[in-house]
C-alpha cells in the first residue's frame, strides 16, 4: 500500500510541481506527518525532494531530475513511447500509460501511427466486429457467429474465439468450434453477426500446422500491361516482378492451381495473359466461356 502511494505521490510531484503538504495530505487521505515519512522515505531512495518554506513553499522534485537520473536514453525513452502508442492505436483508444510516460520523460507524444481494421464503407460495422472478438478472445467469452462458409452457406457456429491474425492481407480469427468439435479457422470479413454467450472457456492454444503437403504448387508465369502496376505490386513480391519493356510486366510465382487462383486470374479480366502453365490457359478458357454462356442473351 505504501509503495503504490510512494510512486503516486512521485508521480503527482512530477506532474504538479510544487504542492504543498496538506495538499498532498488531502489528495491521498493521509495525515500531514504521514506525507512528511513518505517523503523522507522517497529522499533516502536518492531521488532529489525537497521542501521549502514561506508564503510560496512546498514540495516539490528538482528540475530535470527525471532526464539527468533515468536509466533510459533520450531515443529509449522515444522508443518506449513509439511502442506504447502502436498499442494504444491497436487498441482503438488513448493510453493512460502513454500520457503519464510522456510528462514523466518530458518527451511530446507524435502523432505518427493510426490503424484502420475496417474496409473501405464498412468502417462501423468492421470495427464493431474486431472489438466484440477482441473483447471475446480477452476475456474467454463463447460467442455465436453467424458465418457465410466457401460454398456460400450461412451456418451459425459456437466458438472459443483464441487468437485474431492477419494473413495474406485478410484478417481470421483462430478459434475452437464447439459444432466440430475441433479447431477452425474462420475469416472475419464472413462473419456477419456475433452474439456473445454468458459461458467462458479455460484457455486454449491453437495447434500448429505445417501447410498441407497434399497442396500441389505450381510456377506460374503472368503477363500484365503497365498500367495494371497498381495491383502487381499490391498483391505480388517485389523480387517475383520484372519489367519486360515499356508496356508490359511479367510476373514469376509459385502458387496452389485451385478454384481460388481461377477467380483471381479472372477477376483481371483481359488484362492478364498466362504464359505458363498451358493448362491453366485452358482452364481460364472453359471459365471464361462459361461466363460468356451464363451472360449472353
Amino acid at each position: 500500500m505504501q509503495e503504490s502511494r510512494l510512486f503516486r505521490i512521485l508521480y503527482y510531484l512530477v506532474d504538479k510541481g510544487k504542492v504543498t503538504a496538506p495538499d498532498l495530505a488531502e489528495k491521498f487521505e493521509v495525515s500531514v506527518r504521514t506525507i512528511y515519512r513518505d517523503i523522507d522515505v522517497i529522499s533516502s531512495a536518492g531521488i532529489p525532494i525537497y521542501a521549502t518554506t514561506g508564503r510560496n513553499g512546498g514540495i516539490q522534485i528538482a528540475n530535470d531530475f527525471i532526464i539527468n537520473k533515468t536509466l533510459f536514453s533520450e531515443q529509449e525513452k522515444k522508443d518506449i513511447l513509439t511502442a506504447l502508442q502502436s498499442v494504444s492505436v491497436m487498441n482503438n483508444s488513448e493510453s493512460e500509460t502513454l500520457i503519464k510516460l510522456a510528462a514523466l520523460f518530458k518527451v511530446p507524444i507524435e502523432n505518427w501511427l493510426e490503424i484502420d481494421f475496417s474496409r473501405w464503407g464498412h468502417k462501423s460495422q468492421d470495427n464493431q466486429t474486431f472489438q466484440k472478438l477482441k473483447h471475446a478472445i480477452i476475456y474467454r467469452n463463447i460467442i455465436n457467429i453467424t458465418y457465410i462458409n466457401t460454398s456460400g452457406n450461412i451456418d451459425q457456429r459456437n466458438i472459443c474465439p483464441i487468437k485474431m491474425i492477419y494473413k495474406s492481407k485478410e484478417w481470421y480469427v483462430e478459434s475452437y468450434c464447439l459444432k466440430k468439435s475441433d479447431f477452425r479457422i474462420f475469416k472475419i470479413t464472413r462473419i456477419i453477426e456475433i452474439n456473445q454467450l454468458n459461458e467462458t472457456f479455460e484457455p486454449l492454444e491453437y495447434p500448429l500446422k505445417e501447410e498441407s503437403p497434399q497442396i500441389k504448387y505450381d510456377t506460374i508465369v503472368l503477363r500484365f500491361p503497365i498500367k495494371m502496376a497498381y495491383r502487381i505490386y499490391d498483391e505480388f513480391e517485389t523480387k517475383n516482378v520484372k519489367r519486360v519493356d515499356n508496356n508490359s510486366y511479367e510476373v514469376s510465382a509459385k502458387m496452389p492451381i485451385d478454384d481460388w487462383l481461377v477467380g483471381y486470374l479472372l477477376s483481371f479480366g483481359t488484362q492478364v495473359t498466362v504464359i505458363e502453365p498451358s493448362y491453366l490457359k485452358k482452364i481460364l478458357s472453359v471459365e471464361a466461356q462459361k461466363i460468356y454462356e451464363h451472360y449472353k442473351t
